[in-house]
């Protein structure tokens, strides 16, 4: 059949076929165009990249609120060598934000001085419903008389928040030690509306001393991980920080937030692309320049190069409707692999000077179609697994070789029609190889190649059994020391942050749900003292169940019903206070604090974010306890386990699971893939030669992990990900060698053409800062070498499985 299509393909003019290939590449760019106007953008987001997780409705719901809040959340830390400094700084900062970034920040605060307030006056008509844990046990116990003694303290303290009008309404001062209670509770001061933090400091002169840092904190608009947002959003930062430098040059910053993490990956990206992509171009058009002395092949490459680009970029978009930056740095590696058609086009033609480009494009046709066919099949196996980033690089790289392959078969005719310089040296550089391998072939019989293979695969087996795991999703990027230090610095100023895990409580009524965050409240509490956490928030402290406002409503009797004489008594107040007292208590029964309006009022908006209604889509209440400073994730998992109403919600965790599971499931398909190729050649070849074709790279493989083990590495999806590749890239090598019939000298030099430039795409990936490349250009670099040296002993894979 390839051969049928390769006859057809000849009865049309170079001309013709030149034609239809430019309006390709028109249409292409007419429909890149429409999709870059239409908004197709670049994404940075890391996430957007990973597999998605099946989540039940409400963990859905609770973890695009925890991911809403930390994305676009940033905090500033200004020290200072006083408090005065760092409180001016602070003002300067928050004013410059406020105005220069009107559109680009929000909630640009320090300390709330306006939330105590809405506290205070959501609060105070529900005092008879609210008692501290040491108030309620007082009363249960009998001790009203202390609580009075208390009082008295209290009102004749000089620094006491008693006032005549509170007193009339709380005689004995119960409701200021409930608000204090809500007040989260931290090493921060509050200094003209600043939060300070101290930070102990060495310098050689003045050794140990105390800093002081002012905290704060804006939200930005829009995406944290979109490129044009956070070119916004740096710009109106750097230039408040300018204007900070201005005021005191003294004055250091530290950042932390989900928007430096982002810059860097999208800095170290575009720099990978850049540096990455240009050396591979170049040492790609070095080696055609040095193998063909001609500027014809070198820019008739690089149309192969661009056209490639061109088209998997533009399909990706139109796919996806957005290109993630590490799609393109996997993508630089394309350069290598399509650039590979155009060497076998080449050194068939210095094999055969004499034959026109459409005869030499009909002879490489069956071994270049075939070879197109098993890459895609490679890069199709990989984009089976639900993992959007990875399939994102399947897309770009199918329609990338496609590209290259049309490119090949249509404009060659015209654009490559010329001759080239003689290439008899290389040639023969080429057939010398050949003729030494012969030689040592020769000198071998099947038996002692079996025999060595079998050796082979058995150390190989010492280095596979050495491979451990590893699927932690935190290998897709790492930030630059820098902002991680400034990140974990100021953590530690805001006793451990806010981690990316979280608790997800459930109830099945608003009730049901409030009294679990009572009953969950001890236990956070041993978390913190036992040291598996460095701090919780929960909704319990501000939401008291009906159960407890009952329960404290009842013991307050004590006060208002019972011995209210006594109490205005003891504490020498007016009697006249009495019948109002008792009033306000009698009108208080069954006014309780409930969800709905607590959120609804100017105290709830803040903690609005934390709390999950029904809706259409689930049925359950919910509600979020963020976590700080998490110390052991696999043990504070294991702390709350006996509790079925609590899930400990870990995303990283989840997917670096699930990423197992695809490592796992690579593997497979690579298997299967090889199994398909062996089908599909078995149509062309003998099952012998087809055995052999696939043996090339699947040896490659095995030797690949091998060394990978020995090395002391951990396998990751991404090295499986990239042996793949190893199959789709090596076995274009022995097919070629199988068509040739023989061990023709312009094979042998096109596969080293082709595996030199495919090792140097890879091999700079390699070198890439980010752990996930660096693992997939790292296993393709190893595993291309091998194929490379295994590809021309096809004929010997041939005898030993006679």
């Amino acid at each position: 059949m390839i051969d049928k299509l390769a006859s057809l393909l000849g009865q049309y003019s170079a001309k013709a076929k030149f034609a239809l290939w430019v309006g390709l590449i028109s249409l292409i760019v007419l429909i890149g165009t429409s999709l870059w106007q239409s908004g197709a953008k670049i994404q940075s987001d890391i996430l957007a990249m990973l597999p998605n997780i099946q989540e039940d409705p409400l963990t859905e719901v609770a973890l695009s609120r925890v991911e809403e809040q930390l994305a676009n959340s940033l905090y500033l830390g200004l020290i200072a060598n006083s408090q005065e400094q760092a409180v001016d700084a602070a003002k300067e900062v928050i004013t410059a934000l406020k105005t220069d970034g009107k559109d680009i920040f929000v909630d640009v605060k320090s300390a709330d001085i306006a939330q105590a307030e809405s506290l205070n006056n959501y609060y105070f008509p529900h005092r008879f419903q609210l008692l501290t844990e040491q108030q309620a046990n007082r009363l249960e116990v009998g001790e009203l008389a202390q609580m009075i003694d208390h009082a008295q303290q209290q009102l004749y303290n000089a620094f006491s928040y008693a006032t005549s009008s509170l007193i009339a309404k709380d005689p004995l001062l119960l409701y200021p030690q409930n608000l204090q209670a809500l007040a989260p509770k931290q090493v921060l001061e509050v200094q003209q509306g600043i939060l300070i933090a101290k930070l102990s400091s060495q310098s050689p002169n003045q050794g140990s001393h105390t800093k002081f840092v002012a905290i704060v904190m804006a939200k930005g608009v829009g995406s944290a991980f979109n490129p044009q947002v956070q070119s916004q959003q740096m710009a109106v930062l750097y230039q408040a920080f300018d204007q900070l430098k201005q005021l005191d040059e003294e004055i250091e910053v530290l950042k932390a937030g989900a928007l430096f993490h982002a810059v860097a990956a999208t800095q170290s990206a575009k720099s990978e692309v850049t540096s990455l992509g240009l050396a591979s171009l170049i040492g790609v058009s070095l080696l055609v320049w040095l193998a063909f002395r001609s500027f014809m092949p070198l820019a008739i490459a690089l149309v192969t190069i661009s056209s490639s680009m061109l088209v998997a970029v533009v399909m990706t978009l139109a796919i996806f409707s957005e290109l993630h930056l590490l799609t393109l740095v996997f993508g630089t590696s394309l350069i290598g692999i399509a650039i590979d058609y155009s060497f076998h086009f080449y050194c068939e033609r210095l094999n055969r000077p004499n034959a026109s480009a459409s005869l030499v494009i009909q002879g490489i046709f069956p071994a270049i179609s075939l070879a197109l066919i098993t890459s895609v099949l490679a890069y199709s196996s990989i984009g089976l697994a639900p993992f959007p980033g990875m399939q994102q690089v399947a897309v770009f790289c199918a329609f990338g070789l496609l590209s290259a392959y049309l490119t090949l078969i249509l404009a060659y005719p015209l654009l490559a029609s010329g001759k080239l310089p003689q290439g008899e040296m290389q040639l023969s550089l080429a057939d010398r190889y050949l003729q030494n391998i012969s030689m040592l072939m020769s000198k071998v019989s099947a038996k002692g190649w079996a025999l060595l293979l079998s050796i082979c695969l058995l150390v190989s087996s010492l280095g596979i059994v050495k491979l451990t795991a590893d699927d932690d999703i935190r290998n897709l990027q790492q930030s630059p020391q820098e902002v991680t230090e400034q990140e974990s610095t100021l953590r530690q100023l805001l006793s451990g942050g806010t981690d990316n895990q979280f608790l997800l409580v459930r109830g099945q009524s608003e009730q049901a749900l409030l009294q679990h965050l009572e009953a969950l409240q001890p236990r956070l509490n041993t978390a913190v003292n036992n040291a598996l956490i460095g701090n919780a928030f929960s909704l319990s402290t501000y939401l008291p169940s009906q159960q407890k406002q009952a329960a404290n409503y009842l013991l307050q009797s004590q006060i208002y019903q019972d011995n209210l004489d006594i109490v205005i008594a003891r504490l020498g107040l007016d009697e006249s206070l009495a019948p109002a007292l008792k009033q306000a208590y009698l009108e208080a029964d069954g006014q309780y604090i409930d969800a709905k309006s607590f959120l609804d009022s100017k105290a709830g908006q803040l903690f609005k974010p934390l709390w999950i209604a029904p809706s259409d889509t689930q049925t359950q209440y919910g509600a979020i306890v963020l976590l700080g400073g998490i110390t052991d994730i696999g043990a504070l998992k294991q702390f709350f386990s006996d509790l079925n109403y609590v899930q400990l919600v870990d995303k990283v965790g989840d997917i670096s699971l699930v990423m197992g599971k695809y490592r796992q499931l690579t593997l497979i398909l690579l298997a299967l893939a090889m199994a398909a190729a062996a089908a599909i050649f078995s149509t062309r070849f003998n099952i012998k030669l087809a055995a052999s074709v696939i043996a090339v790279p699947a040896l490659s493989a095995i030797f690949t992990l091998a060394l990978l083990g020995f090395t002391g590495a951990s396998l990751t999806l991404f090295h499986a990900l990239a042996l793949i590749l190893v199959f789709g890239i090596g076995v274009d090598y022995s097919l070629f060698f199988a068509e040739s019939k023989q061990q023709s000298r312009g094979v042998m030099m096109a596969v080293f053409m082709s595996a030199t430039s495919t090792m140097l795409a890879f091999g700079l990936l390699a070198f890439s800062s980010t752990p996930a490349i660096h693992f997939f250009g790292l296993t393709l670099l190893i595993g291309i070498c091998f194929t490379f040296m295994l590809s021309p002993l096809i004929q010997t894979f041939t005898r030993i499985f006679k």
